[in-house]
């Protein structure tokens, strides 16, 4: 039998959540005779990935490098972008010229979408939002309510939360969360715009009022989350085909009491990221958490910000602060930085994943709907995916092997398509799905008795 035809992969970008991704290609690039190129400027970063496989080159290249960026996809088949969002448009810009595949796990932005037409005047496809959330979130998403839709009902409601969480058994964290994917993504999240519908009326949260409405959310056999809301839910009545629906809603999960502790240092400012602070290389966690408050000799700074927001010296959030250190006299250790990024820096000292700790994924959709026969009826689907150790992690999986797969599907001819898309439509999500149905990464999914629903709005 004759081997395939030798293919080029270069992924750009190898940290953390890449782990999985790489073991993907790699294992099934020895069977369909792939070479791939890791092109990162960490190569230590990069090696860790690559023991085993002899299909697996690292190529030590600064993504700012524009001439090293044009030589390597020349050679490619397939450009995968692990790197920051930010990063992705200059190798899009190029893939488009060049005419090469590529693949991301990021959100489509304006200026990638007016790349659609370059790209299908190469016959060639940029495939986005086909990791974890973006990604499966869509494809799960889609597959029921397509079926739904193609039953004949009249779909009212569609709900969609995803988490990257601790594992259960990580007890000595309060707040039940580390960082699994970019700390700076968390640090930030909430500060663009955030509006859905529900009930058929516009529904807008300021940043400030973020963290303060949420739902509770409960998944058979993991217990209760709390849910907030996450960007702009409206963008996604075409992706979806949903216009005229009358609640639709994309949250985050989070476990309970995360919320109103998060909202601390949101009301303090300590999560803005519009203006450097002075005098960083001396301050200490105390002193950052005390510069946001007002001026009184005489008070503890814990007094001063349970003062500040009204939180009593004993709750429960007071105790999640202190586990965190930021009353400590510790060193914060930078050179300088705005409020976010000094508060992501002390955060990563007890946020950041230990050799021994494991990651949870939770994702959950309610479908709300009325049937032929003019009944109300609610579909909930749920996946819960756990990590193994801090570089085999959930996250890891659930965003990798989705570009794996595709990636497979592309260079052997399985997906033949071309221009800016995402994973919404069955040609792409169906023969995803079932693939990653053999990771273990599937759904559940049952009826739910709408006078008893399990979601319980606080707002």
């Amino acid at each position: 039998m004759k081997a395939p035809e030798k293919k080029y992969i270069s992924l750009f970008g190898a940290g953390r959540s890449a782990t999985h991704l790489i073991n993907y290609l790699a294992s099934q690039g020895i069977y369909n005779n792939w070479n791939i190129n890791i092109c990162e400027v960490d190569t230590e970063l990069a090696n860790k990935s690559t023991v085993g496989f002899s299909n697996i080159n690292v190529i030590p290249i600064d993504v700012t490098d524009a001439q090293k960026r044009i030589d390597e996809i020349k050679k490619a088949d397939l450009v995968i972008s692990m790197l920051p969002a930010v990063l992705h448009l200059p190798l899009a810009s190029l893939c488009a010229d060049i005419g090469v595949d590529m693949l991301t796990a990021s959100y489509v932005t304006d200026e990638i979408k007016q790349l659609d037409g370059a790209f299908k005047a190469k016959n060639k496809v940029l495939l986005m939002e086909c990791g974890l959330d973006p990604g499966i979130d869509h494809m799960s998403g889609m597959r029921t309510l397509d079926k739904i839709r193609d039953a004949g009902n009249k779909l009212t409601g569609f709900e969609t939360f995803t988490g990257g969480l601790l594992a259960p058994g990580n007890m000595d964290n309060p707040w039940q969360y580390k960082f699994t994917w970019n700390p700076r993504n968390v640090v930030l999240a909430g500060q663009c715009i955030v509006k859905f519908i529900q009930d058929g009326k516009m529904k807008y949260i300021p940043y400030h009022r973020l963290f303060r409405r949420y739902e509770m959310i409960h998944i058979p056999g993991y217990g209760y989350f709390e849910g907030y809301a996450n960007r702009d839910s409206l963008k996604y009545l075409e992706i979806y085909k949903l216009q005229g629906i009358k609640t639709l809603y994309r949250g985050t999960l989070r476990r309970p009491g995360f919320c109103r502790a998060w909202n601390v240092f949101v009301q303090l400012g300590a999560t803005d990221d519009s203006y450097p602070m002075q005098g960083v290389q001396k301050m200490t966690h105390r002193e950052f958490i005390n510069s946001f408050l007002y001026y009184n000799p005489e008070d503890s700074v814990e007094l001063k910000l349970a003062h500040y927001l009204n939180i009593n010296l004993e709750a429960e959030v007071m105790f999640k602060l202190k586990w965190l250190g930021i009353f400590e006299h510790t060193p914060i250790g930078l050179e300088s930085g705005t409020p976010a990024q000094i508060l992501e820096h002390i955060l990563k000292k007890k946020w950041t994943l230990n050799a021994n700790d494991k990651d949870m994924i939770v994702m959950w959709h309610k479908f709300d709907f009325i049937n032929t026969d003019g009944q109300k009826k609610q579909l909930q689907s749920h996946m819960v995916v756990e990590g193994n150790n801090e570089r085999e992690t959930a996250m890891s999986m659930t965003v990798g092997i989705p570009l794996g797969i595709a990636a497979k599907l592309i260079l052997t001819g399985k997906i033949i398509t071309s221009g800016v898309r995402i994973p919404n439509e069955k040609d792409l999500y169906e023969p995803i799905l079932n693939e990653l149905e053999s990771y273990g990464i599937a759904f559940t999914e049952n009826e739910v008795d709408t006078l008893a629903t399990q979601t319980i709005p606080l707002n």
